[in-house]
């Protein structure tokens, strides 16, 4: 099926208490990355669901958010004011490639998500390791035999 839903977010005033309260319900894990001051939320099981992600809520209107993979944010978000919707959010570089957010004309917010660019896969010549130097420490340790 074109266009899944991949991810969902759910935004807290109070993250603490809105992972005590996911966990505890539902059974999720909940696990801090610092690197992103977010929470990944894993909510799949055995296969069946998809995992998303929690943060601070940094708008009062910010709602639960459900993102849909797209081959082209640029080429969907066209799609979506032709037939009616409104953009929320522009296009948006991630790491994991790039968001935007459309409201529909019943006035929910649905996410965008495409990928990022894969780097080129490895060919038998890019994958040879290049001999590796020798460090001060290990040409002293040398010396010293």
């Amino acid at each position: 099926m074109p266009n899944p839903v991949v991810h969902f977010e759910i935004p807290a005033n109070d993250v603490q208490r809105a992972k005590a309260f996911y966990e505890k319900t539902f059974g999720w894990e909940i696990q801090y990355m610092p690197d992103y001051d977010y929470f990944w939320v894993k909510a799949k099981s055995d296969g069946v669901g998809i995992d998303g992600g929690m943060m601070k809520r940094k708008d009062p209107r910010q709602p639960f958010m459900n993102y849909l993979t797209v081959a082209s944010i640029d080429a969907m978000l066209a799609k979506v004011v032709a037939n009616g919707g409104k953009v929320a959010l522009p296009k948006t570089p991630m790491g994991m490639g790039a968001l935007a957010a459309f409201i529909d004309p019943e006035g929910n917010i649905v996410g965008l998500h495409e990928e990022g660019k894969k780097p080129a896969a490895k060919t038998a010549a890019t994958a040879k390791k290049a001999p590796m130097k020798e460090t001060s420490a290990k040409k002293a340790a040398k010396g010293k035999r």
